[in-house]
């Protein structure tokens, strides 16, 4: 028997709803502890294997070559069958992935499995974005989003941190095997979730017939949403940023200020951790500024990667020692406040239908010229020049991710009178 959303905008109960984020945040979250524990380690792997900083860059980069891979068709797979099914399915993969890393020898099998944890985290957050999306009132979906989205920069930090402790203490190796163990457990859960009926594709011509969906129609769909297309772009400038500090700043802070590794992985953890505040602060926000400014999701995100951007290119170019790292600490706050607005743009303008394959394409778009590309950027620079003048480019990226943001903005409410209405159901 299925249901359609109540008159307060829940598909399930309100606890129902609430215990089932719980679930998708803690995949996330172990997500990024998977995807970002070999960061503070690359010190020790360079020292074991004698390789350089751009194929340290690569073991990072091999996750996103994945998903820039698979998370199109997985999305499809995704909204067309089924969201609980396909999400637990990936987490026990990228689980087992991360186990194997454990078992490598080489850098060629170390970057092969690391490959292999991109395959399984390939549709995560398509499938995430769409289920929260399905599950929660329109008017608190930024707010959702930023929440859910607080889970990358605190796994990201416990997977920075954890790297640099466990490699100090017991090797690097065992980093890997010791993080895969909470995914495969919450992954096994998420298996028995409650769903919601997949979605009709079609919609209505001018005279209320209703016809369905063709590939054309879908292409056009996005085509013709300039809103959701900046946006796709400015995540992708913005991620580039985030992946880049994420990667080198641990780096960063023992080259440059001479801290040892295990303390540098700590001060960057804390530093990007940070964005626990700023990513639900930014959905807060956002929400309050939409019922007054219809086009808030993304004047916000451009307005908080403006100001990130500033702040960032004080804290490597002015201050120094303590005062520095405070104004670390607040680019930490500020840099994923975009998040929450963009991430709900994606699924606002949107057929209901397509809300996973929308992610997905934004997944697509900032790991192709972002996650993936950015370790391997910056990489390169610091073998050519030093990690002061790779990490000075950042503040110019978010430059212009801030100026696609606003550039979206100019037609995000035109964008969302085109999208049809539907209702979900519950199955």
């Amino acid at each position: 028997m299925s249901k359609t959303k109540d008159r307060t905008g829940y598909l399930f109960s309100k606890g129902y709803s609430n215990y089932v984020f719980m679930l998708l945040f803690l995949l996330y979250m172990i997500d990024y502890i998977d995807r970002m524990v070999v960061t503070s380690m690359f010190s020790s792997i360079e020292r074991d294997w004698g390789i350089s900083h751009t194929q340290s860059g690569l073991l990072v980069s091999a996750v996103y070559w994945a998903i820039v891979l698979l998370t199109f068709p997985i999305s499809i797979l995704v909204d067309r069958w089924s969201r609980t099914k396909t999400i637990g399915v990936m987490a026990i993969m990228w689980s087992l992935a991360t186990a194997l890393c454990a078992l490598t020898g080489n850098f060629v099998q170390l970057f092969m499995a690391r490959m292999l944890i991109g395959v399984g985290e390939a549709g995560y957050a398509p499938g995430g974005s769409a289920m929260i999306s399905g599950l929660y009132p329109v008017d608190r979906r930024a707010r959702m989003m930023g929440l859910w989205n607080a889970a990358i920069p605190l796994g990201s930090a416990i997977g920075v941190l954890l790297g640099g402790i466990i490699a100090a203490k017991l090797g690097w190796k065992h980093a890997f095997g010791i993080v895969a163990v909470p995914g495969m457990i919450v992954a096994i859960l998420f298996l028995f979730v409650k769903d919601y009926k997949t979605v009709d594709l079609s919609f209505y011509d001018k005279s209320s017939n209703k016809i369905k969906m063709e590939k054309k129609d879908m292409v056009k769909e996005f085509l013709t949403k300039p809103s959701v297309l900046f946006t796709y772009l400015g995540m992708a400038a913005v991620v580039f940023v985030t992946t880049s500090m994420l990667t080198w700043l641990p780096t960063y802070f023992e080259k440059v200020r001479n801290i040892p590794q295990e303390a540098a992985g700590k001060m960057a953890s804390t530093v990007m951790v940070l964005a626990l505040v700023g990513a639900p602060l930014g959905g807060y926000i956002t929400d309050r500024w939409r019922k007054t400014r219809a086009n808030a999701r993304l004047l916000f995100p451009a307005l908080s990667t403006l100001l990130s951007a500033v702040v960032l290119f004080i804290a490597l170019t002015i201050f120094k020692g303590t005062v520095q790292y405070i104004v670390f600490l607040v680019f930490g706050v500020l840099v994923l406040a975009f998040i929450s607005g963009a991430a709900s743009v994606t699924q606002d303008v949107i057929h209901p239908g397509l809300r996973a394959t929308s992610y997905a394409i934004a997944v697509v778009v900032q790991n192709l010229l972002g996650a993936s590309t950015a370790p391997i950027v910056m990489g390169k620079i610091y073998d050519l020049t030093n990690i002061q003048t790779a990490l000075s480019v950042l503040p110019f990226v978010l430059l212009v991710g801030a100026l696609l943001f606003w550039m979206g903005s100019k037609t995000y409410e035109k964008d969302l009178e085109k999208v049809v209405r539907i209702n979900l159901e519950a199955v």
